[in-house]
């Protein structure tokens, strides 16, 4: 019985030290959600968006020009460039208020890497790219998620090793 208590205590310490996070990878999080894309075009009314992002209940769409990816449209975006200058979502055009120039991250990057790049940029979602191919998107909300799975998953393991 000590044995295993000294066992149980060696294995979580060493365990403790390891941090989760640099282990799980953006490929990860874009396994669990598929790999399908939601899309606007450019010149799309932001209220047919809107509409879009309501069916679809996300917070951001993928924003493409001639099937090329040139920027994401969030509700930030919406809230900051067109409610709060009282335009209207009906005339003004996507193109106008989407978010450009974002960090482009890999699906090999760890989440580590993802919170502190949006951390750092004031960010909540991320465009991931093979070369230059838009494979998908993470946001904050995927990171956290995909954190408490590891962290479920780490507990089952440890009540099956105390049990064992």
């Amino acid at each position: 019985m000590i044995l295993n208590s000294v066992l149980l205590y060696l294995f979580i310490s060493q365990f403790s030290n390891f941090n989760l996070i640099t282990m799980i990878k953006v490929s990860n999080i874009l396994a669990r959600k598929g790999g399908r894309l939601i899309t606007i075009d450019a010149g799309s009314s932001v209220l047919d968006a809107l509409k879009l992002m309501a069916e679809k209940n996300i917070g951001s769409v993928v924003v493409l020009d001639d099937s090329d990816y040139v920027g994401l449209l969030t509700e930030r975006d919406y809230a900051r460039k067109v409610i709060l200058k009282g335009k209207s979502s009906h005339e003004t055009l996507v193109r106008d208020i989407m978010s450009t120039g974002l960090p482009r991250i890999l699906p090999d990057n760890s989440i580590e890497t993802c919170m502190h790049i949006m951390s750092e940029s004031n960010i909540r979602y991320l465009p991931v790219f093979i070369d230059d191919t838009l494979c998908g998107i993470i946001s904050i909300n995927d990171l956290v998620t995909e954190t408490i799975l590891s962290q479920l998953e780490t507990i089952e393991q440890l009540k099956t090793y105390i049990h064992s």
